[in-house]
């Protein structure tokens, strides 16, 4: 069924509504080498907000800063009706251990340095960065907490982190009634499906909404990839790093099984007269427990071919083809879970509906 961006959708276990799109906006800005200058930033936001949507993701170090400061500089005048989501625990100072990390002088230095830049009272949506097992989570949580209480920020969320500690602070959380986590940002698309063994499924059980990113598979969904851009024996990111192309080939990502995935991802879109990047957004979006893909643009038509995956309507057939391609190996437990002969001895011959 068609979507469109105020087709908006519960954040997790929250009343928060969302668009079923998050854009990025690790583009605004070009400190990094590429993104878009303000005026190419300032139509992307518009553009995105005129058609509906209200949910933003950026983080306090994202292009020097220069993400926060557009992103808070576009808003305003519109501020209520949006929904800003950021990150800490990245290092905001070389040089300085506490500037970086998930410990409370981190997260409060960081969250105070994001509300300056995005010229904000309160931030709607705060994720953990990067899980550095070092900080014992009840600070952690607890310092969210604190955030929430004083009306810094609204709700809390994580990402970059392993399943199982996920679950304990949600746990924790639950039982010493300090704010829940309400998301989980984690990479998720075609090529990258790993999120299938444990995250997704605890985030369901545990009442997280899953944010993907890097739904395209960093551009290798999109079609722009042949067997000519598989990377030469011997070959090093610092050697072919040259462009983001040479850098994906440089990484390990254009594989042949990468490959033999966008090969099906463009059938399906020539069958259905889409362009690839939309049918595997499509594809993404439609996933179970997954409540908002990430996508980000430099250009106006690049956010118009990503928006147009709300329009997308994957067959039974075509979605069977891109599961089968991209299909991974669940591993153990979780194959010998799914196995016949364990749902024999769990439950006979009875016939159980398995919950996932």
């Amino acid at each position: 069924m068609p979507l469109t961006l105020d087709t908006y959708r519960l954040l997790g276990r929250s009343g928060l509504r969302v668009s079923p799109l998050a854009l990025g906006t690790a583009t605004f800005g070009t400190e990094w080498g590429w993104g878009a200058e303000r005026e190419g930033a300032r139509k992307l936001f518009e553009r995105y907000t005129e058609l509906g949507g209200n949910f933003f993701d950026t983080a306090s170090t994202y292009t020097n800063g220069s993400s926060e400061r557009l992103l808070g500089e576009f808003a305003r005048g519109e501020r209520e009706r949006l929904v800003l989501a950021t990150k800490y625990s990245t290092l905001r100072q070389p040089g300085d251990p506490n500037s970086g990390g998930t410990q409370r002088k981190s997260m409060l230095a960081s969250v105070e340095g994001s509300l300056r830049q995005l010229d904000t009272d309160y931030i709607d949506l705060l994720y953990l960065n990067v899980w550095d097992f070092r900080t014992p989570v009840e600070e952690i949580l607890r310092g969210l907490d604190d955030l929430v209480r004083q009306g810094k920020v609204l709700y809390v969320a994580i990402s970059s982190a392993p399943a199982w500690q996920v679950s304990r602070m949600q746990a924790i959380a639950d039982l010493r009634g300090w704010s829940p986590l309400v998301a989980l940002e984690t990479e998720y698309s075609l090529i990258e499906r790993t999120a299938e063994r444990d995250l997704i499924p605890m985030a369901r059980e545990m009442g997280l909404g899953v944010v993907p990113f890097s739904p395209l598979g960093g551009g290798l969904l999109t079609g722009k990839y042949s067997r000519d851009d598989l990377n030469p024996a011997g070959a090093v990111a610092g050697e072919t790093a040259s462009s983001r192309k040479s850098l994906n080939a440089a990484l390990g990502m254009v594989t042949e099984r990468t490959l033999a995935i966008a090969d099906v991802v463009k059938e399906v879109a020539a069958e259905l007269g889409r362009t690839p990047a939309q049918v595997a957004l499509a594809w993404t979006l439609h996933a179970p427990g997954v409540t908002a893909p990430i996508i980000g643009a430099r250009t106006i038509e690049q956010l118009e071919d990503n928006l147009g995956a709300l329009q997308v309507d994957l067959t039974p057939s075509q979605l069977a083809r891109l599961y089968e391609v991209s299909a991974i190996d669940l591993g153990n437990p979780h194959a010998l879970l799914a196995s016949d002969h364990i749902r024999t001895v769990t439950s006979g011959d009875m016939k159980v509906e398995t919950r996932r």
